[in-house]
């Protein structure tokens, strides 16, 4: 429930789709654009405001999509423009906004900008990548690493110079301080805000820019966490996160307002996260949202993790977005409980998902309680988890196809899906737990049919946050209206005689005024 003034997406209610794994509508085994048309009705069965699609353009897949050779066109493998002006028009007609990917940081070396750039060095591309002489001895410019593995840089013998990438060296690194850049690539927003879109989440923004003087990063202290990549050895100063990328978020604003009330979301990582991701949305003239990444690598959720994050993200300081799962991300349910409190677990996560003040993104599968599915070596597909075996979060796990139905490949295809589905997943179909009333697909739509009904929970203030052993409690506080909620993060049950009483509104796996049993959590309307 919004007011007329405030804009649709604030308090938002967003569902991911990784198209590879929704819905193969051709029999290929991979997920496609018709298949997501043939299955929004399901996505706006459980009452969120928005999809987001993962990246379709067309691209060699390397990084799956994410490493675009053309984007104002439609990968083969997902279909058409016309598919996607057919999905656009079912979401729409369903009520659902469409936002999409838009990556910024990089191409694929396979994209004409690319091949006109490593030309030579006096084209008019030339400076449309980061390119870069090699030291005396012929090493690379300076000591950046890869997201992936090795060094950020590699060498191409047609300019006899380095090229930076980020992650893969199939993704070169662009240019983003040279503004006929940041035209082509707000054209290519133009196109698909012509198209109807209405929003973006912007991938990787503050790895866009980089230090023009190519400075060294610094080591990083050791913090006593693991490190799998000579990426995690780096304060990474240089090599991201400059400054100038306001500029650029202010041209990317202005373009969206031409179109109505744009939606606009930066994915931003990194150590110093916050800050920028603040950067990102201050005022009226920069993005509208941003998301980090407090809860998608966190190894278990506690509450001082949640009271942590919600402070980082006063009332005054902008408007944050969350999510607990995503396409890069491990499923939530294996990181955080054990695998017999599963689904208690995966009740009481939703709703303090829904509870959280800022959007919420779900995860195709979140609302089945999807756990992450074991990719074998040689079955894997994803080049980060292939690099860095056995040392992986194994993207792969993740992305593996939508359970539709308990049948052979889940309803997902007739022929062989890209990635193995586990039948731990295949039993959490679709199917099935629309015919069980308390299933959490069930539940799901009912917490965010209460999100929708109530302003508290929906845009409302955050209030008392407390964190104390295994209980999390606060408030959401908006136009009169009151809301305690209360989370019992452990599978122990809590005695709670303090726990102010009230109106019930949601309780999961139990919860009474005075007492949470293990992953018991309560919404309750109590006096403002």
């Amino acid at each position: 429930m919004t007011t007329p003034h405030t804009p649709w997406w604030r308090g938002a209610a967003i569902y991911q789709i990784y198209p590879r794994s929704f819905q193969d509508s051709n029999g290929d085994g991979v997920g496609d654009l018709p298949g997501i048309t043939a299955r929004l009705d399901h996505v706006a069965r459980l009452g969120v405001d928005a999809i987001w699609i993962s990246p379709f353009f067309t691209s060699p897949m390397r990084d799956f999509g994410y490493d675009v050779s053309d984007y104002c066109d439609v990968d083969a493998q997902f279909g058409t423009l016309a598919d996607f002006d057919a999905l656009v028009a079912k979401a729409h007609g369903l009520g659902l906004k469409v936002l999409i990917d838009q990556v910024y940081a990089h191409t694929s070396d396979m994209h004409d900008w690319f091949a006109q750039s490593r030309a030579d060095r006096a084209n008019i591309k030339a400076d449309w990548y980061v390119w870069a002489d090699p030291k005396p001895d012929g090493r690379p410019p300076n000591n950046w690493q890869s997201v992936f593995g090795g060094p950020a840089w590699t060498w191409d013998a047609r300019r006899c110079q380095y090229y930076m990438h980020t992650f893969l060296k199939e993704q070169p690194q662009l240019n983003v301080h040279n503004v006929a850049v940041q035209d082509a690539l707000l054209d290519v927003a133009r196109f698909w805000l012509e198209r109807g879109v209405d929003g973006f989440r912007l991938d990787a923004l503050n790895h866009a820019m980089h230090d023009p003087e190519l400075r060294n990063n610094p080591p990083a202290p050791d913090d006593g966490k693991a490190r799998t990549r000579p990426f995690d050895f780096q304060l990474k100063i240089h090599s991201q996160s400059q400054p100038g990328m306001v500029g650029v978020v202010e041209r990317i604003r202005a373009l969206c307002d031409d179109y109505g009330a744009i939606f606009t979301v930066a994915e931003v990582g990194g150590s110093d996260a916050v800050a920028e991701m603040k950067a990102f949305t201050a005022g009226d003239k920069r993005l509208c949202s941003a998301y980090g990444f407090n809860f998608l690598y966190a190894p278990e959720l506690t509450p001082d993790l949640v009271a942590e994050a919600m402070a980082e993200w006063a009332d005054a300081e902008g408007w944050p977005s969350w999510a607990f799962e995503n396409h890069d991300a491990p499923r939530a349910v294996s990181r955080w409980c054990a695998a017999d409190a599963m689904g208690r677990f995966a009740r009481m996560k939703m709703l303090l998902l829904a509870a959280l003040r800022g959007n919420i993104i779900l995860y195709q599968g979140e609302e089945l309680g999807l756990e992450q599915d074991e990719i074998p070596f040689d079955l894997l597909q994803d080049p980060e988890a292939i690099a860095n075996w056995p040392l992986t979060l194994s993207r792969d796990g993740v992305r593996t196809p939508m359970p539709w139905t308990n049948a052979r490949q889940g309803g997902f295809t007739t022929g062989t899906p890209w990635l193995p589905l586990g039948d731990e997943n295949r039993a959490r179909a679709v199917d099935g737990q629309e015919e069980d009333a308390d299933s959490l697909l069930h539940w799901t739509r009912h917490v965010l049919a209460l999100r929708n009904a109530h302003p508290a929970l929906r845009h409302g203030a955050l209030e008392r946050v407390e964190a104390q052993g295994a209980l999390l409690r606060f408030y959401r506080v908006s136009q009169g209206e009151r809301i305690l909620c209360a989370f019992n993060l452990s599978d122990a049950p809590l005695v709670l005689a303090d726990l102010s009483a009230g109106t019930v509104l949601a309780v999961a796996n139990g919860g009474t005024a005075d007492a949470l049993p293990g992953y018991g959590a309560v919404w309750a309307a109590v006096e403002p």
